[in-house]
């Protein structure tokens, strides 16, 4: 699994644009994320089709920068996300993004973006 990071400026408009260049090209959004600092944004998505999101920002020049994922599932309960921060932590490894990208009964699905991505899979595995 893949996200997609796009700087964007903070005003109206942009999430708009960058969910209309996914749509033309059939981009399913699995999860997105974003905020703003100042004047400035940062939105975050994980397609459905990540050859497909690529051809749709390319097609719309906006540019992104791509990232693996690392999945992990969790109870859903208090403590759980602070143990897996603490392996990640413990192992050295900075998170760059967090996504919640199923919930399922009792279970979480989280995914993070990560600078070390196969020590990071070994840590949470």
């Amino acid at each position: 699994m893949r996200d997609l990071a796009i700087q964007v400026t903070h005003r109206p408009g942009e999430i708009a644009r960058l969910a209309s260049a996914l749509a033309r090209h059939d981009v399913n959004i699995k999860s997105i994320a974003g905020m703003n600092v100042g004047n400035q944004g940062i939105m975050r998505v994980i397609p459905d089709d990540i050859e497909a999101a690529r051809s749709a920002l390319a097609e719309a020049n906006i540019r992104y920068e791509e990232c693996e994922l690392v999945t992990s599932l969790l109870e859903n309960k208090a403590g759980e996300l602070a143990e897996l921060a603490s392996k990640l932590s413990n192992g050295g490894i900075n998170v760059n993004a967090i996504y919640v990208i199923g919930l399922e009964g009792e279970l979480v699905e989280v995914a993070l973006a990560v600078d070390d991505i196969k020590k990071a899979k070994k840590l949470v595995e």
